[in-house]
């Protein structure tokens, strides 16, 4: 039977409270009037084992669900959403169930889910983003809880889809600058393919028959065509060895080592990868200071996130070094990893104090400059790919028209003897 909780005042104008097992609120009015009381507030009490059970339910289905990984793109909406929330005035936990069954996004949802019910159960939201996903990495994870503990959440979030945002955009910006080189390149090789196997195979025997003699480009073309044609199983069986080999050399760590050093050094490339870091780098540590995570604790998080086996070592080595109490500046200059212009911003940044607004300055710049390389690798490496075919293309029409026109003259030559 329902229960139905009471306050109301007594014959001697005293206040009570307290409930009654009835079948309906008409009466629990009815009960109190026999009692002489007068009813100021009936309501129904919820069934506590019900109230249990879906409080049970939903932690066990938040458990099922387990941690969900999300894409940077999701990870975004999903900052962006709870910043926008947060700063509606709507407290976390409510944020968190309008995410939960308002958005439409199901890996959110989920995520949101997990989040609302740990925070119920009076986790701290930081320690809960850990659970819910593997997206949210210990740089967002340490940010949120700066947030928490300066009352500052909503603004960091804010700045944190910034962030992401700006690192998503630089791996577009690289990831765009070399779809359309790649597209040439396999061009290329598709030419090269039908060229020695189908194209230059008919046009010798056909040239063969008329018994002219081949220039020496000729000579190398029909060579190398014939070695395709017959033994191009063996050099994609070579090609794919050598690239399963050095996959599994970067796979050590001695060889992801030189590999991530190496890399940064590519012509044409290297620069885009180094400048890629360096304003990646730069971001992050502007994001930690100026949310007031301490500088050692900033370089500790950058180092662990750091994939690049080459500078994480060095970044390994300036966190003891900042840690033994140098200077930020000069333990990044003792690695000669570093550009000596971002660390002499660095430099007078320490020394004014400023050290965030010299990151943020040093970061902007970096994203220019990147923008410049990244335009300037996808106008030169297109060119440079198109040079090539053209050359490939110009000895092959040569080589082949020579050897026409060559067989031709025979032609005449032979008719006119015969005259």
């Amino acid at each position: 039977m329902p229960s139905f909780a009471y306050t109301a005042i007594d014959a001697a104008g005293q206040q009570v409270s307290g409930s009654l097992a009835v079948r309906n609120k008409a009466e629990a009015y009815r009960q109190l009037e026999a009692k002489s009381l007068m009813p100021v507030l009936v309501k129904p009490v919820a069934d506590e084992s019900e109230a249990g059970k879906a409080k049970a339910k939903a932690k066990a289905d938040a458990a099922s669900a387990g941690p969900v990984p999300l894409s940077r793109p999701l990870v975004i909406t999903f900052t962006e959403e709870l910043a926008d929330l947060l700063d509606a005035g709507v407290q976390l936990e409510g944020a968190l169930r309008i995410l939960h069954e308002r958005q439409t996004n199901k890996s959110i949802r989920t995520i949101a889910g997990i989040l609302r019910e740990e925070i119920r159960e009076g986790a701290k939201f930081s320690g809960a983003l850990k659970k819910a996903s593997p997206s949210f990495d210990d740089l967002y994870r340490n940010l949120v809880a700066a947030g928490e503990a300066s009352g500052s959440l909503a603004e960091i979030l804010r700045r944190l889809a910034v962030s992401q945002k700006q690192l998503f955009g630089l791996q577009r910006r690289v990831t765009s600058a070399m779809i359309y080189p790649s597209f040439l390149l396999v061009g290329c090789v598709v030419l090269l393919f039908v060229f020695s196997t189908i194209l230059m195979p008919k046009l010798t025997d056909l040239i063969s028959k008329t018994g002219q003699e081949f220039s020496l480009l000729t000579e190398i073309l029909i060579k190398f065509t014939d070695f395709m044609g017959q033994w191009w199983w063996l050099v994609l069986l070579v090609t794919v060895t050598l690239v399963l080999g050095f996959r599994a050399f970067i796979a050590t760590s001695s060889g992801r080592l030189w590999w991530d050093a190496y890399k940064m050094k590519l012509p044409a490339f290297g620069p885009v990868i180094a400048g890629r870091f360096y304003a990646q780098f730069c971001q992050t540590m502007a994001n930690l200071v100026n949310n007031g995570v301490p500088l050692l604790n900033s370089l500790k998080l950058i180092s662990r996130g750091t994939t690049n086996l080459f500078v994480k070592g060095h970044l390994e080595k300036a966190v003891i070094d900042v840690g033994e109490g140098n200077s930020l500046a000069r333990s990044l200059e003792k690695s000669g990893s570093f550009p000596p212009a971002l660390i002499d911003r660095i430099a007078i940044g320490e020394q004014t104090g400023e050290l965030g607004k010299a990151f943020t300055k040093a970061a902007n710049k970096y994203d220019e400059d990147l923008d410049i390389r990244i335009n300037r690798l996808t106008s030169l490496v297109p060119q440079a790919i198109l040079v090539v075919m053209a050359v490939i293309v110009g000895v092959v029409a040569y080589s082949i028209m020579t050897t026409i026109f060559g067989s031709m003259s025979g032609f005449r030559g032979g008719s006119g003897g015969a005259g």
